[in-house]
C-alpha cells in the first residue's frame, strides 16, 4: 500500500535540523526525497561522528531520503540543478536567503522553470523585517524569544543556561514546514499552481508559548506595556538574571505553582503527575492526603499574597508525603482515580520502552555503513496510506548515479561528472 505522498519528489536542500526534519517527515510518507549535499556532506555528518561521514545525530534527521552529493560551485553542474528543479514537486531550503540564489536555487529562479513547485523555506527570522537575512541557530531563537526565560534554566553563575536539553525551536520547525508543505501540495491540486512557503524558527517558538503571550489592549487588567516599562527599567539597573526572572514571576503569573502538576521525588525515583482541572486536582489531593484551601477560594489567584502563601506552607508537606511511598505505589494510586502520572525518564531508556515500541515510534534499520541501528520512528499513523519509514539514512553520494540517470544522464555522462569531481 502506498504512503499519503507517494509520487511526490523532494529536493531537499538544506542542513542541521529543522527543514532535515521536515524532509525525513515527508519521507515516512511516502515521498521521494532527495537529499543535495556537498561533496564534503552535510555539517551534520561530520559533527561527533561515530564512523567516518557519519554521524548519530545525522542518521536521526536523515531515514527515508537518497542521497545526492554534487558542487553546486562547478558550472558543470548546472543542467544538473535544471533537470532537478523540472522534476521536484517540493524544494526544502534552510540556508540563509542569499545561500540559494547563488545556485539558482532561489523561489523567482525555479518557479519560473517549474511554476507547479511547492517552495518551503525556512529563515531564523523571517524575509521582512529588521533581522531578514539574520542568522540565529535554535539556542539564539530560545533566546530571543523567551523560551529560554520560560524554562528558568540558570548556570551556577545565575546567569540563563547556554545548554539547552532539546533543539525545540528546530523540531517544532520542522513539523511546521511538513504541514505547511502538504496543504500547499493540497491547494496544488485544486489550482495546478505552486507556491512559496516561509517558516522561522521565530514563529514556531513563539507558537509554542501562545498561552502565555495574551495582551487584551482594550482592559483595565495589568498590562503588557506597563510589565515592559518596568522590566526595562529593572534591567537597565543592573538586576541579575534571577531577579529578572522572580520580577517576571511576580508580574507576571502563570498559575504554575499547582502542587499537582509537577514531579516529587519518593522512595524510589521522581514521580510526575499533571491535574490540570478542577476535578482531576481534587482527586490528585485526595491520594496525597491533604487540602487544599485556594480550591474553595476561586478569588484567591496566582501572584496574590494569600496564594503565594499558601503554596509556600502547603508545597513542603506534600513533597514530604511523597517520600513516604515507591514511585509505583504513587502511580498505581493515581491511574486507579484517573489522574495523569508517570515517572521521570531519560531518552535513552525510551528504546526498551514496551509502549513506545508497540506504536512503532522506536524504528530498526540495517544501516549500509553502521550497520544495525535504533531511533526514532515516524510519529502518526494512518489508516488507508502507512507512513514507514523506508529506509536508513543514506551514506554521503550512495545514489549518485542512480538520480543522475533518473534525470536522463547517461552512464558515460556520469562518469565523466565523476571523473571532474562535479559528483562524487
Amino acid at each position: 500500500m502506498a504512503g499519503a505522498l507517494d509520487g511526490i519528489r523532494v529536493l531537499d536542500f538544506s542542513e542541521m535540523i529543522a527543514a532535515p526534519v521536515a524532509g525525513m517527515l515527508l519521507a515516512d510518507m511516502g515521498a521521494d526525497v532527495i537529499k543535495l549535499e556537498p561533496p564534503s556532506g552535510e555539517p551534520w555528518r561530520t559533527a561527533g561522528q561515530f564512523i567516518p561521514g557519519e554521524s548519530k545525530v545525522f542518521i536521526a534527521l536523515n531515514r527515508g531520503k537518497r542521497s545526492l552529493a554534487i558542487d553546486l560551485k562547478a558550472p558543470e553542474c548546472r543542467p544538473i540543478i535544471d533537470r532537478l528543479v523540472r522534476e521536484v514537486d517540493v524544494i526544502l531550503v534552510n540556508y540563509r536567503a542569499d545561500v540559494p540564489a547563488r545556485f539558482g536555487l532561489d523561489y523567482e529562479t525555479v518557479s519560473r522553470v517549474n511554476p507547479r513547485v511547492v517552495y518551503c523555506g525556512n529563515t531564523a527570522f523571517g524575509t521582512e523585517g529588521p533581522d531578514a537575512g539574520r542568522p540565529g541557530y535554535d539556542l539564539v531563537i530560545q533566546a530571543m524569544s523567551g523560551l529560554l526565560a520560560a524554562e528558568r534554566k540558570l548556570d551556577a553563575s545565575g546567569a540563563p543556561a547556554t545548554v539547552t536539553s532539546s533543539a525545540i525551536a528546530d523540531y517544532a520547525t520542522g513539523l511546521a514546514m511538513a504541514w505547511a508543505v502538504c496543504g500547499a501540495l493540497f491547494a496544488r491540486e485544486r489550482t495546478g499552481r505552486g507556491q512559496r512557503v516561509d517558516t522561522t524558527l521565530l514563529g514556531t517558538a513563539l507558537l509554542m508559548q501562545a498561552s502565555r503571550l495574551v495582551k487584551v489592549v482594550e482592559h483595565d487588567g495589568p498590562a503588557v506595556d506597563s510589565f515592559l516599562e518596568t522590566l526595562a527599567i529593572t534591567r537597565d539597573a543592573g538586576c541579575t538574571w534571577k531577579e529578572l526572572l522572580d520580577l517576571h514571576a511576580s508580574q507576571r503569573p502563570s498559575g504554575v505553582t499547582n502542587p499537582c502538576y509537577r514531579s516529587y521525588n519518593t522512595k524510589s525515583g521522581t514521580v510526575t503527575i499533571a491535574a490540570l482541572s478542577a476535578p482531576l486536582r481534587a482527586k490528585a489531593l485526595q491520594v496525597i492526603g491533604v487540602d487544599d484551601p485556594r480550591m474553595a477560594a476561586p478569588d484567591i489567584r496566582p501572584g496574590t499574597p494569600e496564594y503565594t502563601a499558601m503554596n509556600a506552607e502547603l508545597g513542603p508537606r506534600i513533597e514530604a508525603i511523597f517520600l513516604t511511598r515507591t514511585a509505583e505505589e504513587w502511580m498505581e494510586s493515581f491511574e486507579a482515580v484517573g489522574v495523569p502520572c508517570g515517572p521521570v525518564r531519560f531518552i535513552e531508556e525510551l528504546l526498551v520502552d514496551p509502549q513506545a515500541d508497540s506504536q512503532g515510534l522506536i524504528g530498526r534499520f540495517d544501516h549500509e555503513l553502521a550497520g544495525p541501528i535504533e531511533t526514532v520512528g515516524p510519529v502518526i499513523k494512518m489508516s488507508e496510506t502507512p507512513v514507514l519509514p523506508a529506509r536508513p539514512s543514506p551514506p554521503l553520494g550512495r545514489h549518485n548515479e542512480e538520480i543522475l540517470v533518473e534525470l536522463g544522464f547517461t552512464p558515460g555522462e556520469v562518469a565523466g561528472l565523476r571523473a571532474k569531481r562535479i559528483v562524487l
